[in-house]
């Protein structure tokens, strides 16, 4: 049974239709991506889910009642426009922060002690928010959303502000409240990041829900249509590459996206005639291929993304 439930919820702001008709359900303990270029109507469906807003047509869902006020209890949600006060302390913040989601003074300070040493940031309590950087900052917003152990994590664009090193962290934060049995919707724009966690997505397009489902099973049902080349030379005959999508290229590494039925034995034979191979694989396209194939861009030729 879904633990969270949407069924043709539309949002709309004047005329500008922001979410439009989308269904989907969110099963208990995995991590459900909501994906899609900026401004497709993520941030939007996950405010409806939090309650902040409300569908202008159909419902929402947890665990078979309508959002309310109560529902934002057990909820954890790291919203993408951050919001801590500039000039209170890390700790009297968190404590404020923890105890608004209903845990005692007592319990609050253990969960947040806990999460400041996960974090190594016990040496901020006394500081005031002005005074941290944007990734150390991120980390506090982090700790306030989590520190009170609710059932469902919703984290809108988490990574945003964190350098490699952090970014690691969270993600091991995430996988683990997973293991524990959490719920997690994470909403970004960042697909390679969403192919690296999710167990299963939505993929959103000018506010629709265009592809949803278990990721291994929308991936393993594009099939293979991707080379991955290495190679020592000049790659400039990729450029003469008929009927591909050339994709992440760099010097000496090239992603290239079959179309039209284009055979991967002749980009193999184009390759050994030119370079020196280090690595040639046919794989499963990436998601952000797979987004690109979904709403209908296929004819492009030799288009690097970014």
């Amino acid at each position: 049974m879904a633990i969270i439930d949407l069924k043709n919820v539309t949002k709309l702001y004047g005329d500008f239709k922001a979410v439009d008709s989308v269904s989907f359900s969110v099963e208990p303990g995995r991590i459900f991506g909501i994906l899609g270029p900026n401004g497709a109507g993520k941030t939007s469906t996950i405010r409806m889910i939090n309650y902040i807003t409300i569908p202008d047509e159909g419902t929402i869902t947890i665990e078979g009642e309508p959002v309310g006020r109560e529902s934002q209890h057990y909820i954890g949600y790291l919203p993408e426009e951050r919001g801590l006060y500039k000039k209170m302390k890390v700790g009297e913040q968190l404590l404020y922060l923890v105890q608004l989601k209903g845990l005692s003074k007592s319990d609050a300070r253990d969960a947040i002690q806990f999460w400041l040493e996960r974090f190594e940031a016990t040496t901020w309590v006394h500081k005031h928010i002005h005074e941290l950087s944007k990734g150390m900052q991120q980390k506090i917003q982090f700790i306030a959303t989590i520190a009170h152990d609710p059932d469902i994590y919703i984290f809108d664009e988490p990574f945003s502000g964190l350098d490699p090193i952090n970014s690691e962290l969270l993600k091991q934060v995430i996988m683990e409240l997973r293991e524990k049995g959490k719920t997690i919707i994470f909403a970004t724009h960042r697909m390679e990041q969403v192919e690296q966690m999710c167990d299963d997505i939505c993929l959103f397009n000018r506010g629709k829900a265009i592809l949803q489902g278990r990721l291994s099973e929308i991936k393993r049902s594009f099939g293979r249509n991707t080379v991955i080349l290495e190679f020592d030379g000049d790659g400039s005959f990729i450029d003469t590459l008929e009927d591909v999508r050339i994709n992440n290229r760099s010097t000496n590494f090239a992603e290239i996206r079959l179309l039209n039925g284009t055979d991967e034995q002749n980009i193999l034979k184009e390759a050994i005639k030119n370079v020196s191979l280090r690595k040639f694989e046919f794989v499963q396209p990436s998601l952000q291929e797979i987004f690109i194939s979904t709403v209908g861009e296929d004819n492009i030729k030799n288009n690097k993304l970014g």
